[in-house]
């Protein structure tokens, strides 16, 4: 994942998803790309053909903000978009070297006992924090048994990223399978745009692009997003069916991790299907201790 590379394939793969038409601009013909032209993006953005080529080919060390948000405009990025090519271009100054959060692994962190407390004081749905990789790094009891297909094959290691795409399992979890698959890369994405550094993250693209035909095409894609908040539909062994809302925060005190909080609409058969779980992990873990002590 070097950075010229991403910011060259980024830049191109946003100007061919803008149509002439889209951008006020006329058709014409001979069109032999996709989308713009170089020189269009350029004078949209009041930029040189030439320093916008230059940006392309993935040369955005010391660009100014003024010329990003020109680029961002004339390519029509959203906010997830935008903040990415921010990223993109702080890493290549080497600036986001200085506000990078600290790199954490699912191996060596550990929640801080008053955030194990927070977690385990969400009762009503699953409450888990996970980082930029898509490792569930701490849970409160109803997320570790929303998530037991994740957690019931050792290879998954318990990230999200390689349940969706190497376990078959998730096929029957994400009933809107392409649609999870889509925002799973588009998270990692970003983060690969955040910290284009983390060894670990590069490991776990590598492996999924060698293993995935799904997973590389998306990846191919360049899509990003920011993943707040939304509702998804689940469908868990124990269960059945669920559809949740759910809220996404950003943690500052500990920049990176994600707390995230699963709820279904009050009333519904969906609130209904927690409390079955929340019933089915309660009596799952107070049988777990009686099986240890027979072994």
């Amino acid at each position: 994942m070097d950075n010229r590379a991403e910011v060259r394939e980024f830049l191109t793969s946003r100007r061919a998803k803008i149509t002439p038409e889209r951008a006020g601009l006329p058709a014409g013909n001979r069109r032999r790309v996709p989308g713009l032209r170089r020189s269009e993006v350029a004078a949209l953005a009041d930029v040189s053909v030439e320093y916008y080529a230059k940006l392309e080919r993935g040369n955005l060390a010391g660009v100014s903000p003024a010329v990003l948000e020109a680029v961002a405009r004339a390519l029509q990025l959203d906010d997830a978009e935008r903040a990415h090519l921010l990223n993109l271009a702080q890493a290549a100054d080497g600036s986001a070297a200085l506000t990078r959060p600290r790199r954490r692994t699912a191996r060596t962190w550990t929640a801080h006992r008053s955030l194990q407390w927070v977690l385990d004081a969400v009762t009503a749905g699953p409450a888990f924090v996970r980082n930029g990789r898509m490792d569930l790094l701490a849970t409160n009891q109803l997320a570790r048994a929303f998530y037991d297909d994740v957690y019931a094959t050792a290879g998954n290691q318990a990230n999200l990223a390689r349940f969706q795409f190497l376990d078959p399992a998730s096929r029957r979890f994400y009933p809107d399978w392409d649609q999870a698959a889509d925002i799973a890369v588009a998270i990692l994405r970003t983060e690969a745009g955040r910290d284009p550094h983390d060894k670990e993250l590069h490991d776990l693209v590598g492996e999924l692009s060698t293993r995935s035909d799904d997973f590389r095409t998306r990846w191919g894609a360049h899509n990003v997003r920011h993943h707040g908040t939304g509702t998804k539909r689940f469908h868990h062994h124990a269960v059945g069916d669920l559809t949740l809302a759910y809220e996404g925060l950003d943690m500052a005190a500990e920049p990176g991790l994600t707390l995230t909080v699963y709820t279904a609409e009050p009333g519904s058969p969906s609130e209904e299907g927690l409390r079955l779980l929340a019933s089915w992990a309660a009596t799952r873990e107070a049988i777990s201790p009686a099986r240890h002590a027979s072994n």
